[in-house]
């Protein structure tokens, strides 16, 4: 039985740490990719493709085994992990649809189901790797999709906490994006002893507990935004007769199309209803269409780092030379695996500094949400509204988180052109704050602009298509290697004068709140003239306004 939307506010902080852990645990592992690959090879998956010489040890039984290791099995195996990398991103779209119709319950407990067979699937064919090699393509496909699953559907827990719903948000996607470190941590269990397949039905039960925990917790219901349900309505519950807190409790929890229109709605009446508003107005709009270019070009810029860094930092010993001695290219190698390690352990940092983007995203929220219905978060004239001012403190604070990330990834770009081995290390700190920034700022803004039940779906195609866009890196790594013999340095010029368009989706946020300002103050101008104009009619008539001690507008 599903709990109710109230029972699940209750427990909002249990789901949202229990979240920041399982993303950390099991959302995209596949990001870890280099760890299981020398896991799989060890335990001899697509070893008989292989007829040479070459040997890797396996002493993950206790005993010594030899598996052969060749070109044709490291193709085939990385072959199931672009399959699985590539559903990390493609399904985006359709789980958002589907999400933003059933509620994210649904789509959770499938996901952690899929993670979880994975596991069971890999640690099965290890048995016997000769016969059941095959099974690798689907156990990687399932653990792709069923990580992304738990991510997607974790970004919408947010709602539920107001004012900290940008920090929350962000706490969600750094640990999604951490999870690069998982596979790296699980290598160094199975380095000490551990046997692959005991770490596998480990991890099956843990997805388990992923399962269990969103049965008995997470409601039947999507998580409506607080534009939509006043969330702090629910605390009172408590202190309300059995009767009405059922029937107060029923209101809370029905289905998204139903539950804006219920009382406990925010006061904007019913004409601003979310639902009200048509998706393709949404896909239109000039925030999204700017926000697709923002993304693309840095997904485009952060996957290219990626996929070429060992190939820059084996430039940055070798300087390109074409016939390079044998003392440099062992030196080389400890370079590469030395850097290489080090970028591994700092994706942890996403985790630790998203909260400071999300700290931007939130600033002075708690005002707007706390003050009266008459007051406002940045100005307290009389007659404004805390909808259009909670609006436009949303829209800067992404306009901000926007710049401040903006500004990261130009110093990024021009820490790349400096060749200094030692130097790279403050490039892999800044490459692991963009890539958690970036993410974080687009969903608090595409969930402060947009209705939720438009938010997955939203999201979902600007995922897909900024990988779409990051596909570009191929045939620039190909460039980089075949072209121009490894040395990048052209490319990141290049990269880094497409990260100024960056600046553009801030630019249109900057203009699209001061448009806001300028209505707010006609619509302010109009309000006060009526008041006055319904005053001096009042005294003319002879009648006077009861204000209690307070002035006319307070009254």
């Amino acid at each position: 039985m599903a709990p109710s939307l109230v029972q699940a506010y209750r427990r909002r902080w249990w789901m949202a740490v229990t979240a920041v852990i399982e993303n950390l645990l099991c959302s995209a592992v596949l990001l870890g990719w280099a760890s299981l690959l020398i896991m799989l090879k060890r335990e001899g998956f697509y070893s008989h493709l292989c007829s040479g010489n070459e040997t890797l040890v396996n002493s993950s039984h206790g005993e010594v085994e030899k598996w052969l290791s060749c070109v044709e099995q490291e193709e085939m195996l990385n072959l199931g992990f672009t399959i699985g990398s590539f559903l990390l991103s493609a399904t985006t779209l359709p789980l958002g649809i589907l999400m933003d119709k059933y509620g994210p319950r649904p789509i959770r407990l499938v996901g952690s189901s899929c993670f979880g067979l994975s596991c069971i699937i890999m640690a099965a064919s290890a048995y016997n790797p000769y016969d059941l090699s095959p099974l690798i393509f689907l156990a990687l496909s399932l653990n792709g999709f069923g990580g992304i699953c738990l991510t997607f559907t974790s970004i919408t827990l947010p709602n539920m906490f107001g004012s900290q719903s940008s920090t929350i948000m962000s706490l969600m996607i750094g640990s999604y994006a951490s999870s690069a470190v998982t596979f790296p941590g699980v290598k160094l269990i199975y380095d000490a002893g551990v046997s692959f397949q005991v770490i596998m039905w480990m991890w099956a039960g843990l997805a388990g507990f992923v399962f269990c925990n969103c049965f008995l917790n997470w409601p039947a219901e999507g998580f409506p935004t607080p534009d939509e349900v006043d969330y702090s309505k629910i605390l009172t519950l408590q202190e309300l007769p059995s009767s009405e807190q059922k029937t107060v409790g029923e209101r809370l929890g029905q289905k998204n199309g139903d539950i804006r229109h219920s009382t406990e709605k925010l006061p904007n009446g019913p004409d601003t209803a979310p639902n009200a508003v048509p998706f393709r107005r949404s896909v239109f709009s000039p925030i999204f269409l700017w926000s697709l270019i923002t993304m693309g070009m840095t997904q485009l810029r952060i996957i290219f780092f990626m996929g070429a860094m060992n190939k820059m930092l084996e430039f940055m010993v070798t300087h390109g030379v074409d016939h390079p001695t044998d003392q440099m290219v062992l030196e080389a190698k400890e370079k590469v695996n030395f850097y290489s390690s080090i970028f591994g352990t700092l994706q942890l940092l996403c985790l630790l500094t998203c909260p400071l983007i999300g700290y931007i995203m939130d600033w002075k929220m708690k005002e707007c949400a706390d003050d009266k219905p008459n007051s406002s978060c940045s100005d307290k004239g009389p007659t404004s509204g805390p909808t259009r001012d909670r609006k436009i403190q949303k829209l800067t604070n992404a306009m901000r988180a926007f710049v401040f990330t903006n500004i990261l990834l130009i110093i990024f770009g021009f820490c790349c052109l400096i060749d200094n081995l030692p130097l790279q290390i403050l490039t892999f700190i800044l490459h692991t704050m963009v890539r958690g920034f970036i993410h974080s700022c687009c969903g608090g803004l595409y969930a402060a602009v947009y209705p939720s039940n438009h938010f997955g779906t939203l999201t979902g195609l600007q995922s897909m298509i900024s990988a779409v866009v990051a596909l570009l890196q191929q045939p620039l790594f190909i460039i980089m290697v075949a072209h121009l013999h490894a040395n990048a340095y052209w490319i990141n010029v290049g990269l880094l004068v497409l990260s100024f368009f960056g600046f553009l989706l801030p630019g249109y946020l900057f203009y699209h709140r001061r448009n806001l300002l300028r209505e707010k103050k006609v619509r302010d101008k109009q309000r006060a003239s009526q008041e006055m104009q319904a005053l001096k009619h009042s005294e003319a008539n002879g009648h006077k306004p009861h204000t209690n001690g307070f002035t006319s507008a307070e009254a």
